[in-house]
């Protein structure tokens, strides 16, 4: 049907975005006590990601997920892909702790300590100090395309480039030993794979600190869609007080201020807002609650020689029933917070437990196929196995091997053997029995293995034996 046919009564129709379209944020820069928190966290943690590659333990990388030898060393502590049940455990308690902090004290992690906000926070002050401030970049922005915007441009973006690749090369450190990183940089001689994840994970992070920032955080983050999940009438979360700050209104010398609130609407908890949001509009699934907003407006307030905590730190019982800090914090302690902390501390003490009392020491059986079983010189029956022992601490071991499970079970040959320090060694071990000590078929027995010189290092596996 085309315009013409169309029913005169018949509505247009209305095309709905669901995205909208992006306007650029300039978050103003705004110094104050929370700001000094987030600086002080984003040094913290970058000195941890960037400095901790760097650390050295018995003559290796501290930290180091080698993935050609397929080890996780920590420290004085190296895991085998058999230990993945740590990494899971490792997930589980990170994951309780992000609930608990939520229901506590809201997106404090997205303010503070995530990943995205960090090095947006890095790329923003690069981006200050070479640009200047907010009212700089924006005239810089409408700026005609010249040689110095050019500079000015080229030189912030060259800078953010030298941070993103240093972050992927850093990254790929925890997989790859630095010094051998470092050496094949040198030599012209990366991999494949390091080659691919320095830029890829450096051009993610120019692309996401440097362009899209507050997007990720709206669009791509899925902890902003499920907050409210963990969010309840007690919840710390950054809030404005309408019954004190309403109505807004500007101030001016000699007229009659009666009647206003106390915010002025200078619009600067605006300004300084990096998702562009207008707290005053109650709480957003947008708010990352870094908190510029109370700085800004605690600075204002300043100014105006108004109380301070327009903006603040509040829950929506503390607000609705004017509570006191103290009845916030008294309120802090509830159900769902008392489960989270239960759950995370009895996680975390059983995996602590298991961690503490991890025996050094594990080995694979493998039956030779070839021959299942064969008849010796004096009449015995013979099973071959394959041992691989994994030896998981740092220094040599020999281990004494015994295996019992039926009458006159031996192992013919050698029962020691050497394993090199964090190493797998291999070998065969040839085991016998009178065919008269088991049934037909397959009977069970265990193979036990000890350190020599330390009994607590010790490890039992079951096998089976076959009896023609």
């Amino acid at each position: 049907m085309n315009q013409a046919e169309k029913p005169n009564n018949q509505e247009p129709v209305a095309e709905v975005s669901f995205y909208e379209k992006r306007k650029k944020i300039y978050a103003k820069r705004v110094r104050g006590l929370f700001d000094n928190w987030r600086i002080a966290l984003v040094i913290l943690t970058q000195v941890i990601f960037y400095g901790t590659p760097w650390l050295e333990w018995n003559d290796r990388q501290a930290i180091l997920f080698h993935l050609v030898e397929r080890k996780f060393y920590l420290f004085g502590l190296v895991f085998w892909p058999q230990d993945v049940i740590y990494l899971a455990v490792l997930l589980i308690i990170s994951a309780y702790a992000l609930f608990l902090v939520t229901a506590v004290a809201g997106r404090l992690f997205c303010g503070y300590a995530c990943p995205q906000t960090v090095y947006t926070q890095l790329f923003m002050w690069i981006e200050n100090w070479v640009e200047g401030d907010r009212n700089a970049r924006m005239k810089l922005d409408k700026a005609p395309l010249d040689a110095r915007k050019l500079r000015i441009k080229g030189s912030k973006f060259l800078l953010w480039g030298l941070l993103s690749l240093w972050t992927g090369f850093t990254l790929v450190g925890y997989f790859t030993p630095m010094d051998e990183l470092i050496n094949n940089v040198l030599t012209n001689n990366l991999g494949p794979w390091e080659t691919l994840w320095i830029f890829l994970y450096g051009g993610f992070t120019f692309l996401f600190a440097g362009f899209m920032r507050e997007q990720v955080c709206k669009y791509m983050c899925p902890y902003a869609r499920f907050q409210s999940v963990m969010f309840d009438p007690d919840t710390l979360i950054i809030t404005y007080d309408p019954e004190r700050g309403e109505p807004r209104g500007v101030r001016k010398k000699g007229a009659d201020t009666s009647k206003l609130g106390d915010c002025v609407d200078c619009g600067q908890c605006v300004v300084v807002c990096p998702t562009g949001i207008d707290i005053r509009n109650g709480l957003q699934y947008e708010c990352i609650g870094c908190a510029a907003c109370i700085d800004v407006c605690d600075q204002v307030m300043d100014k105006v020689g108004l109380p301070r905590g327009l903006v603040r730190y509040s829950t929506e019982n503390a607000m609705a029933k004017k509570e006191s800090t103290a009845d916030i914090v008294s309120h802090m302690v509830r159900p769902r917070v008392l489960v989270y902390t239960a759950i995370l501390i009895l996680i975390t003490i059983i995996a602590g437990y298991f961690l503490v009392n991890r025996i050094p020491l594990k080995m694979d059986i493998i039956r030779d196929r070839s021959t299942l079983a064969r008849e010796a010189d004096d009449g015995s029956i013979e099973n071959v196995f394959m041992l691989q022992i994994m030896n998981t601490t740092e220094s040599p071991q020999r281990y004494k091997l015994a295996v019992d499970g039926l009458e006159g079970l031996k192992i013919t040959g050698e029962d020691t053997v050497d394993a090199k320090a964090a190493g797998l060694t291999s070998f065969n071990v040839v085991v016998a029995a009178p065919p008269e000590s088991g049934k037909r078929g397959s009977n069970p027995i265990h193979f036990t293995i000890t350190a020599e010189g330390n009994p607590d290092i010790t490890l039992r596996e079951k096998a089976s034996f076959l009896l023609p």
